[in-house]
């Protein structure tokens, strides 16, 4: 069967699958093509894509008809109402699966982690995510099925990462991401990745050489032990530092850098003139935040409004890394400081 496609490179391939199916825009009963070092996705409709997001095409697709259930939610037995309640993504990382499940569900919770355990091939435990907490960016997990701890080792991007679901905060969603900030680095940058978390943004711009160096910056102990961690035997280890302090202290006497990451979406806005203070004139900050999504269109102008010189930046990209409720997204601004004073 002929139909559009989306055409990404291998690495992004997954990170991009999950912005597809967040946003209802890919087809599961076609099967993705793989052609050497690329894949082409099925789009289920003719709305546009963002451009970053892939090559968008043509391809020849055939049905998937493996054996048993296509969808997780065929292994259960659901009234019609309950089935459209089902989540219909979730996460993997690692071995471990996370899946968020609506209120009036949740007495059946254990048999949507028995499904989705026998759904996901390789999967060892299965986590009902009940949202971040606190500064550390702590998960509440409760397991609905299989055995093990939060433990696990992620693939992203080629990198393998450290991740401890319980201790620190990790989301696979954000691999487009950070394979897209990592190649915005311009040799010879120096990069403060703060709000690090177990480090996969500084992880990647380390693993690809062109920044000088990157510093790891968190306050949360378990999220730097895990980021030590991935950094045992690679041999780009020695271009990134880890720095374990809250983001106030760090800034209050950091010298200015070419480019700065700053990740903390719930909270971040009132940390954020503290952090513009890092960026080197012509440098670069990537800010990121849960925005509602009818206030997209200003809401970067606004972010500037409150910088202590607004004047000394412009907005060089805004863009959604991925939907975050019925009403906002994760959005990713970029900001340059084309002056200083």
């Amino acid at each position: 069967m002929k139909g559009r496609a989306l055409l990404v490179p291998r690495t992004r391939g997954e990170a991009v699958r999950h912005l597809l199916l967040d946003a209802g825009r890919l087809r599961t009963d076609l099967a993705i093509l793989r052609e050497g070092d690329q894949l082409a996705l099925p789009l289920a409709d003719d709305d546009p894509v963002p451009s970053d997001w892939g090559e968008v095409t043509f391809r020849e697709f055939a049905p998937v008809r493996p054996p048993g259930a296509t969808d997780y939610r065929e292994r259960m037995v659901a009234t019609p109402e309950e089935f459209e309640l089902l989540p219909r993504s979730f996460d993997v990382v690692g071995d471990v699966v996370l899946v968020r499940i609506p209120p009036e569900l949740s007495s059946r919770s254990k048999e949507i982690g028995e499904a989705l355990l026998a759904f996901v091939p390789g999967a060892r435990i299965v986590g009902a995510d009940h949202g971040v907490r606190g500064p550390e960016r702590r998960r509440t997990l409760e397991r609905l099925a299989g055995d093990g701890g939060w433990r696990t080792r992620h693939r992203e991007n080629g990198l393998a990462i450290e991740v401890d679901l319980e201790r620190a905060y990790f989301s696979p969603r954000l691999g487009h991401e950070h394979e897209r900030v990592a190649r915005a680095v311009v040799p010879g940058e120096r990069v403060y990745d703060l709000c690090c978390g177990v480090g996969p943004f500084a992880l990647a711009i380390a693993r690809d050489g062109r920044a000088s160096h990157v510093t790891a910056v968190d306050s949360n102990p378990d999220a730097l032990e895990l980021l030590r961690a991935s950094l045992v035997h690679r041999s780009f280890a020695s271009r990134l530092t880890v720095v374990d302090a809250r983001v106030e202290e760090f800034t209050a006497g950091a010298e200015p850098v070419e480019r700065v990451i700053f990740n903390l979406p719930h909270e971040g806005i009132k940390y954020l003139p503290s952090v513009a203070r890092t960026v080197a004139r012509r440098g670069r900050l990537h800010y990121y935040e849960v925005t509602p999504r009818t206030e997209f269109e200003r809401r970067a102008e606004a972010v500037v409004r409150t910088l202590e010189r607004p004047e000394e930046w412009t907005v060089s990209d805004q863009h959604v890394v991925h939907p975050y409720s019925p009403h906002s997204d994760l959005v990713a601004f970029v900001f340059e400081r084309v002056r200083s004073s």
